[in-house]
């Protein structure tokens, strides 16, 4: 089953919806570009908004406890390796067990499995070889991290099948993409602690934020062919619910920076509480910005979120020098 107003595939094999002129469709070597737009290495987005948490756990633990190590470049360096890798797996598993799906759907039937530039087996080999050199990274963090990093892939593996059987695959999408929060507070401390549960519960409400923003691009393919979101759930009231999501993100990464620095200098308290506000006065802007008809600007919006999540990652690190 075709979309009507699905869009041809490009001749090139480049994905319909994939930033224009990006480094895989220019540089990358010919026989790798179907397997990294299968990780969609051409569209970033998805590894900054799986990487950002992890910093702002990392950056608030420095903050938790006083102090910086050698290891904690590391940590920070690991993160974005481990990102990349996870976000590529993520995206693959994704894509192999929505390959039906996707070639029904406007915007994703130019992916590589449905217009069959991978095939399955190859997708498979290509997850497994992601997966691998992730562990390897992961083995450098202590032995509680490394429990966490093994756990998450729980979520990761469910993620896929959530929009066939609840309203709400965004919370699931929330789960796996801000675990890295808990992961790298912990990479740091050795133990998870409450201050990282808050932070984790802030990301999943940012999750819903921005993903609610990004399905009402495919809310009416979703809606013929039967995918669940909360952009059909909550339709034209999505406004409503996105500032409570809003509201949510900025009060729970509060509490995680009071939390967190509540024992430590006063002055660096205060510049940490500002990374919240900054994140929410961005959210309040895109909001500001929401046309739900038009595409183009929800995908704009969607990928804005960098710049938000960026913001306490800035704001965190300026608060370790106060």
């Amino acid at each position: 089953m075709t979309s009507k107003n699905q869009t041809p595939e490009p001749a090139s094999g480049q994905v319909a919806d994939a930033v224009k002129g990006n480094w895989v469709d220019r540089l990358a070597p010919v026989a790798t570009r179907p397997y990294l737009r299968l990780s969609r290495a051409d569209r970033p987005i998805g590894t900054w908004l799986l990487l950002l948490p992890c910093w702002w756990g990392l950056l608030l633990a420095m903050l938790h406890d006083g102090q910086a190590t050698w290891h904690d470049l590391w940590i920070f360096a690991g993160c974005g390796i481990g990102a990349f890798l996870m976000r590529g797996a993520g995206c693959t598993w994704n894509d192999i067990t929505d390959r039906h799906i996707d070639g029904s759907v406007a915007r994703t039937a130019s992916r590589p499995i449905p217009s069959g530039q991978v095939t399955v087996t190859g997708a498979l080999v290509w997850l497994a070889a992601q997966a691998l050199i992730a562990l390897c990274v992961l083995l450098t963090f202590n032995i509680v991290a490394i429990a966490l990093g093994v756990l998450a892939l729980l979520p990761v593996a469910i993620y896929p099948f959530a929009k066939r059987f609840t309203w709400w695959p965004q919370v699931f999408l929330g789960l796996a993409f801000n675990w890295g929060a808990l992961l790298a507070w912990t990479a740091h401390t050795g133990q998870l602690e409450w201050p990282a549960v808050m932070l984790y519960l802030a990301g999943i409400a940012w999750t819903l934020f921005y993903d609610t923003i990004y399905a009402h691009q495919d809310k009416e393919d979703d809606a013929l062919i039967g995918v669940k979101s909360t952009a059909r759930l909550f339709g034209n009231s999505s406004p409503r619910w996105l500032l409570g999501f809003l509201v949510l993100t900025v009060t729970l990464q509060m509490i995680a920076v009071l939390l967190a620095t509540i024992d430590g200098s006063a002055g660096g308290l205060l510049v940490a509480l500002l990374g919240p506000w900054a994140m929410g006065l961005h959210m309040h802007w895109q909001l500001r910005r929401l046309d739900l008809s038009d595409n183009d600007r929800l995908l704009g919006l969607f990928r804005s979120n960098r710049d938000a999540g960026m913001l306490p990652v800035l704001i965190f690190a300026v608060a370790l020098l106060v």
